[in-house]
């Protein structure tokens, strides 16, 4: 009788997501400044990634890169899987940056400037009006041209946009300046929500209770990234340089 054969083991290989921001040594430069000088991060798909560090240490300019707004002069970087050395523009449909400018056009109403961010993501016509509801600029307010909204409602718009855009990676500046308490626990609830949808969010931000708050991990910008393992070790360096 011939001896039996083995019978395989079952493959328990699991698949490992990319990350959907991978830095490696990237250099950046504004004028002949490097404002990133070899810097390294990455990030996972539902994290919400706070920057912290000093004025003038990178944290704005890791932001624009992740948009595509920044060229790559060194490096490797690559964000929703899109090489940002050769398809830059690719990323953009899927990024949402809210920034110092906030990106509005004064002249149209607040309805119309969410509108338009909304169809260059193919937002329907109640996506539009979900965005508009949910940050409380629904009925009278949706009217108003841009160039006539107070700061904080100008914030709020900017919101609305980035939410009518679907946007798979958040890219906040300082979002929660502008606006007064109740704006903030407002952004603070849409973030959370946006990352309950599947997206990632990284914020830059010097009001750090509030930040760490919603923050999964923390990153110091200082002419490299220090990484923190979560936000009780932000002040730690527990990590190494990245």
């Amino acid at each position: 009788m011939s001896p039996v054969e083995p019978v395989p083991a079952p493959s328990t290989t699991v698949a490992i997501a990319a990350p959907v921001v991978a830095l490696r040594h990237v250099v950046a430069v504004l004028g002949r400044f490097p404002a990133l000088a070899g810097a390294s991060l990455e990030v996972q798909a539902g994290e919400v990634l706070l920057l912290k560090g000093p004025n003038g240490a990178g944290k704005t300019t890791l932001l624009r890169l992740c948009a595509g707004l920044v060229p790559l002069v060194r490096g490797e970087a690559e964000v929703l899987g899109h090489d940002l050395r050769t398809d830059r523009a690719a990323i953009r449909q899927h990024v949402g940056l809210l920034g110092h400018q906030n990106g509005l056009y004064a002249d149209l109403s607040v309805r119309e400037n969410v509108r338009f961010w909304g169809r260059t993501a193919g937002a329907s016509d109640g996506e539009i009006n979900a965005a508009l509801t949910q940050l409380g600029l629904d009925g009278r307010l949706a009217t108003v041209p841009a160039g006539r909204l107070s700061a904080g409602q100008r914030r709020r718009t900017a919101l609305a946009c980035l939410i009518a855009r679907r946007a798979r990676l958040w890219l906040l500046d300082e979002p929660h300046a502008g606006l007064d308490a109740d704006g903030r626990d407002l952004l603070d609830d849409v973030i959370r929500r946006a990352v309950g949808a599947g997206a990632t969010v990284l914020v830059a931000s010097h009001e750090l209770e509030r930040a760490k708050a919603l923050a999964t991990r923390i990153v110091t910008v200082a002419g490299g990234l220090v990484h923190n393992e979560s936000p009780d070790d932000a002040g730690a360096d527990r990590g190494g340089r990245v």
